[in-house]
């Protein structure tokens, strides 16, 4: 058959834990051919900064882009506005994602994965509690993360349990929706052009 026209997806990332997390999850959705290249920097400044250089001077075809970086403090919209900007400049075509508040947001979405990550079945039953129906309205997620499991480091922690979260049950909207425009990518690269 026909490989797909996407031979590359290339992630821009503000963190190793998002990388951490990230290879857990895409292979699930991704078809095998389809190679997935990580570009971690160092935290969001430094990712905004490079996001139009770095698109500008990718040189492999069938390349295609997604930037994803933590909402923390701003307006969603802005920070998404702006990251869209720096695409834009670079004349190559993107996805700009944000994991709102943070990237432990999309891991509170799913505690049962937390706890069996790490071997704690307690956990599971906090999940049916009220204020974890809307993870992304957490302002600082990794706090909960803590308290549930005193030993949660952000990238060991992102590593173990990327594998088990499952966008169609995930509380977070932001990971569900990085997931879809994730997979609605790739099909879309995948179809032969007319």
């Amino acid at each position: 058959g026909l490989a797909p026209a996407m031979s590359a997806l290339v992630l821009l990332l503000e963190e190793p834990s998002a990388k951490a997390l990230l290879e857990g999850v895409l292979p699930r959705l991704l078809p095998a051919e389809v190679e997935v290249v990580y570009l971690v920097f160092e935290g969001k400044q430094d990712l905004e900064r490079n996001i139009a250089r770095k698109l500008r001077g990718w040189r492999r075809p069938d390349s295609s882009f997604v930037i994803l970086r933590d909402q923390d403090a701003a307006p969603c919209e802005q920070v998404k506005a702006r990251l869209a900007e720096h695409v834009a400049q670079s004349g190559k075509p993107g996805l700009v994602r944000i994991a709102c508040h943070e990237l432990e947001a999309w891991i509170a979405g799913d505690l049962t994965a937390l706890g069996r990550a790490f071997g704690a079945d307690r956990i599971a039953k906090e999940a049916n509690r009220t204020r974890l129906r809307e993870p992304d309205a957490l302002v600082r997620p990794v706090e909960l993360l803590r308290q549930l499991v005193p030993e949660y480091q952000k990238i060991d922690g992102a590593r173990r349990v990327g594998p088990l979260l499952d966008p169609g049950t995930n509380a977070s909207k932001s990971f569900r929706a990085f997931c879809t425009g994730v997979s609605r990518l790739v099909t879309a690269s995948a179809k032969p052009h007319a």
